[in-house]
């Protein structure tokens, strides 16, 4: 059994939330540079060189890449040969985001009520997804979630007779009523099957996944190919300004599910969509 001071996981969820802020990763940079070459729009491509600079910036100065930092979506794996000591670990993921909130001086976006609309100042609570898993380590992912993007995001119980075109087409046309809404071009995370919840939380896990990377399942592998390629005939480009990429992206997770159904939920992320990541 190896021990693990829940003072060690706020120090590290502070960190992240103003690394996954100010430090887009590597796939996503690469991505606005792919775009910038092939982007067929001359808006469109100007708009990518922005992006480009942008994501520059923000990490020579550790400036937040966009002035909504989002929510905190915090994903943690904790080891079951590991046992947290030191506190509450819940606690400890919270004062983790508000010391990365407060002391990085970012957007405080959270409010403690959604009715009554007080701010918490401190932007928690997190949102917070764990598991138990082999070993003994802890694995953290904070990924700060805008908004712009989040209230594009859509749910449908289709049919087990559903078709995968059915499917597809949702995807797109979740896509198309965006708009230009999500700040594009964008990231699309799909859930397909499990339960509402569990739904939903596949298609944020989705946007976790490395830009560029196929799915393991040759069948989602070629939905993913074939989604991405019908979102980017719609037209809606860079900003919504026109263009041949709307998104850098078509991810699929997928659960079993009941025989009687097949939820399908679509997660827009926007063009920065952040995570940052540790082992401890």
């Amino acid at each position: 059994m190896r021990e693990v001071s829940v003072k060690e996981i706020t120090r590290e969820i502070a960190r992240l939330c103003e690394e996954a802020c100010c430090n887009l990763t590597p796939d996503v940079v690469a991505a606005f540079e792919n775009g910038l070459k092939n982007e067929k729009s001359p808006v469109g491509r100007d708009i990518f060189k922005v992006m480009c600079d942008n994501a520059k910036y923000a990490a020579e100065a550790g400036i937040p890449a966009c002035q909504d930092t989002g929510m905190a979506v915090v994903f943690i794996d904790i080891g079951q040969e590991v046992h947290l000591t030191d506190g509450d670990f819940y606690e400890a993921v919270n004062e983790g985001v508000r010391r990365g909130y407060v002391d990085g001086k970012l957007r405080l976006s959270v409010v403690g009520d959604p009715l009554r609309r007080v701010n918490t100042n401190d932007n928690t609570p997190a949102i917070l997804h764990t598991r138990i898993v082999p070993g003994d380590k802890v694995s953290i992912t904070v990924a700060p979630k805008g908004f712009g993007s989040e209230n594009m995001s859509t749910m449908k119980m289709f049919k087990p007779s559903a078709t995968t075109d059915d499917i597809l087409n949702f995807i797109v046309e979740t896509v198309s009523k965006a708009g230009s809404n999500p700040c594009p071009p964008v990231i699309v995370g799909v859930g397909l099957g499990g339960t509402v919840d569990m739904c939903a939380l596949c298609a944020k896990r989705a946007l976790l996944r490395e830009v560029g990377s196929e799915h393991e399942d040759e069948l989602y592998a070629g939905l993913e190919k074939e989604a991405l390629a019908r979102v980017n005939k719609l037209g809606v480009g860079p900003q919504g300004l026109g263009g041949s990429i709307t998104a850098l992206a078509v991810f699929i997770e997928k659960h079993a599910t009941h025989i009687a159904g097949l939820p399908c939920v679509v997660n827009i992320g926007c063009h920065i969509t952040r995570h940052a990541s540790c082992i401890i």
